[in-house]
């Protein structure tokens, strides 16, 4: 039986099957209808198809999203789950995006799930999609101190961006409400 650890706010505490808790003015519904998509799946090119179906990392600074600055979420390129916004996107240097959170729901769990990692004669954290299965990446303890301390480096092969303005349209007008800051700023 294989065991889904999810990471809560708190540096280096595991809880199993605890739900994170959402951030405050940041209530976005919670969606179930997620799942693998074959359809999805088979329309993978070849290096999507290595890094999320076979754990894969492509190479830093050549990919989609590691300089992207445009306001919006990033989804499961599989399912279509949201998994990070831009709003804690960073740059870390690292030539991958860089989250310091998943996105989460009130009372509800994150659609990132973490589990340990022993490949490459290595101990890291592995975070994949809750309901695609999908490799996303890892995430390491050195992301900013004051933003939680934690670095969900993702790539971007696995991931599909759906800019704020379009988000409405693609079926995400929830997400908005991430935003809302950012829209009455301007």
């Amino acid at each position: 039986m294989e065991c889904l650890y999810l990471r809560v706010q708190e540096r280096f505490t595991w809880f199993s099957s605890s739900a994170p808790k959402g951030r405050e003015g940041k209530v976005v519904p919670r969606q179930t209808q997620y799942h693998k998509n074959p359809e999805a799946v088979s329309r993978l090119d070849p290096e999507q198809y290595r890094v999320t179906q076979q754990d894969g990392t492509e190479r830093p600074f050549a990919n989609a999203y590691w300089d992207n600055h445009e306001p919006g979420i990033y989804v499961d390129v599989v399912s279509g789950e949201p998994l990070f916004a831009s709003v804690d996107k960073y740059d870390s240097h690292s030539g991958w995006p860089s989250f310091t959170q998943p996105i989460t729901q009130p009372l509800a769990k994150s659609n990132v799930v973490e589990r340990e990692d022993f490949s490459h004669g290595m101990i890291r954290v592995e975070v994949r999609s809750l309901h695609g299965d999908t490799h996303l990446g890892h995430v390491f303890d050195d992301g900013p101190p004051d933003r939680g301390g934690l670095r969900y480096c993702v790539n971007s092969a696995s991931l599909r961006f759906i800019h704020r303005d379009d988000l409405g349209q693609e079926g995400y007008g929830d997400y908005r409400t991430l935003f809302t800051s950012d829209i009455n700023d301007k």
